[in-house]
């Protein structure tokens, strides 16, 4: 009992900070999303606005469409890569891709952009390069399509990281079996190891969508804030010189905030019924 008294003791600081950093500024946001500034009165005013004005249902449109694709194109490369690595096993090669997608990982935000300018801008080297050749044509890194790239691009070093340790469960022995009881290897990972691997694509997936719709700093730096997707209009909102409306700033991040957690409800469901199909 003592022991377990100095155990919660040790997660005081932690509690504290957990309330004062999630839990406090979720709370006042929710709260402040009800007030609108233009009518000084509180209700539904800001929701209202939200899901009525084309401007932030396009917010909405291009966030979803950029996260879901570039979530979904960050997940097969990384599935593919993370077997591939599986099967090198352990050695020199396998801890220089496992040291190079920590390290790949962390690279987003300015230098991210500032690396796609250089490569895919309008005359950046690439671009120059294939425009030369033909190809690419009608390619803009500043539309949905380029920003797509970007973001699957540092979305594959994360989701290599979360599924790698899924191979883990898939045992050797399971392949050779199904192998002499006459199962091609399509039909081995049709019935065998995706169902197994599922509920970590899942979660894996939403993690990653997660990343994308919160990603602010590389789609800032990349188009200056003149892209329409909610975490650049809610900067706008709380930060902007022109239009500087907290309050529905406020609403903005709380529709981000119902829409995650709908996502997130939708995939532990989906997990449980993958765990149940594969029992």
């Amino acid at each position: 009992m003592k022991g377990r008294g100095i155990a919660l003791l040790c997660l005081l600081p932690f509690a504290i900070f957990y309330l004062a950093f999630q839990i406090a500024p979720l709370v006042w946001i929710a709260i402040n999303s009800f007030y609108s500034e233009m009518n000084e009165a509180w209700g539904w005013s800001n929701y209202s606005d939200i899901f009525t004005s084309t401007f932030y249902q396009q917010a909405i449109r291009f966030s979803l469409d950029i996260s879901f694709w570039s979530s979904f194109y960050g997940l097969i490369i990384a599935l593919v890569g993370g077997y591939s690595l599986h099967q090198l096993g352990s050695g020199k090669l396998h801890r220089f891709f496992m040291s190079f997608t920590n390290m790949t990982s962390n690279f987003a935000g300015v230098p991210l952009a500032f690396a796609f300018v250089i490569l895919l801008g309008l005359n950046g080297c690439l671009t120059l390069l294939m425009r030369k050749y033909g190809l690419m044509e009608g390619f803009k890194l500043y539309s949905t399509q380029g920003l797509i790239v970007v973001y699957t691009w540092f979305q594959i070093p994360l989701g290599l990281l979360l599924l790698y340790p899924a191979f883990d469960g898939l045992k050797k022995e399971w392949e050779e079996s199904a192998a002499l009881l006459g199962a091609s290897r399509l039909r081995f990972w049709l019935h065998i190891g995706l169902p197994i691997l599922t509920p970590a694509l899942l979660g894996t997936f939403v993690i990653l969508l997660a990343n994308a719709l919160g990603a602010y700093a590389t789609i800032y730096a990349l188009t200056t804030g003149n892209f329409n997707v909610i975490p650049v209009r809610i900067a706008a909102l709380v930060s902007g010189d022109i239009s500087l409306d907290p309050h529905m700033g406020s609403a903005l991040a709380m529709v981000l905030v119902v829409l995650m957690s709908v996502i997130t409800i939708v995939h532990q469901w989906l997990v449980r019924r993958s765990y149940q199909h594969a029992r």
